[in-house]
């Protein structure tokens, strides 16, 4: 999509912007926050490991600022080429940031996983804010101890103690944010909240039903693209979608006994994409296998996996 820009002049006041990642290991919610800094539903979520594959941009814009958020895949040690993949991603986001939002589950405290992020980002020039979530569910007094241990690892520029799910200080977070934009153009429109086109988040909605509905190696094969997508005549949206799996025995699982999985998929799946469109869809779903798609450049490129 083209970016726009605007005066950096408003009223008095100096227009500020810039691009933000969100980085953490996987699970500690920063789909969770990135939703709720947007306003709507444009990340994926679910309690499974590597649910974020690509960076998702959600934009966040006031009369004076916008800020970009990168709302990057968990780093965790990789298992094959689609988790290489998902690591640089992560890592890039990095290098093209004005700051990094360090998520953290403070219910669960300091563990290995923080630790090696911890030494990337000491890599890297970029003001990092220590934002320790979940806080709901840990007592006040264990907060402080905890902040002393993060701070002997790492100088961090801001720390700002939140809950993503409940909405706990994120006006707190966003004015420390906005302390460390430059001046800058407005990249995009006031009304525009990502920069991905509706394809891929409809695809990212339909794969968050899977990953809700199935255990074991299943999340972790599946892959979603949208092949159709267009206004009828009528005004209702048509979408015809395709789940990839590696197994033919995965097959059998997404579409269940005489399809019922399936369908289930697409209920659910139809009232988010509705929300996103604001209009009535008829959504259609295949099932095709691709054979150890994840480790395949050829097939990962296809299915929108590509580092630029």
């Amino acid at each position: 999509m083209n970016r726009t820009t605007a005066s950096n002049d408003r009223e008095g006041k100096k227009f500020r912007s810039g691009f933000v990642a969100i980085i953490g290991r996987p699970n500690v919610g920063k789909s969770t926050l990135m939703n709720h800094l947007i306003g709507q539903k444009i990340a994926i979520m679910s309690d499974k490991p590597q649910t974020t594959r690509n960076k998702i941009h959600g934009v966040y814009t006031t009369s004076d600022t916008q800020i970009v958020f990168l709302d990057t895949p968990g780093i965790h040690k990789p298992q094959s080429k689609l988790g290489n993949y998902m690591i640089q991603t992560a890592e890039s986001a990095l290098k093209e940031v004005e700051a990094a939002l360090f998520l953290i589950d403070a219910s669960e405290g300091l563990g290995g996983g923080d630790r090696f992020i911890i030494e990337q980002l000491k890599k890297v020039k970029t003001p990092v804010f220590l934002v320790m979530n979940k806080i709901d569910k840990v007592e006040p007094e264990r907060l402080l101890p905890m902040i002393t241990q993060y701070n002997e690892l790492h100088e961090f520029a801001e720390i700002v103690p939140i809950s993503a799910l409940n909405g706990n200080n994120i006006e707190t977070l966003l004015e420390q944010i906005t302390k460390y934009l430059p001046e800058g153009p407005q990249y995009y429109p006031a009304d525009q909240i990502t920069d991905h086109p509706e394809q891929f988040v409809c695809a990212e909605l339909i794969r968050e039903k899977i990953l809700h509905m199935t255990r074991e190696e299943i999340p972790h094969s599946i892959a979603v693209t949208i092949e159709d997508m267009r206004v009828k005549e009528n005004g209702v949206v048509y979408i015809g979608a395709v789940i990839f799996v590696e197994r033919d025995s995965q097959k059998g699982i997404i579409i269940g006994k005489r399809g019922d999985m399936l369908k289930e998929v697409g209920k659910q799946a139809r009232k988010d994409i509705e929300a996103l469109l604001g209009s009535h869809i008829f959504l259609e779903l295949w099932v095709k296998v691709k054979k150890d798609w994840r480790n395949q450049e050829r097939v990962l490129k296809d299915l929108g996996f590509r580092h630029d």
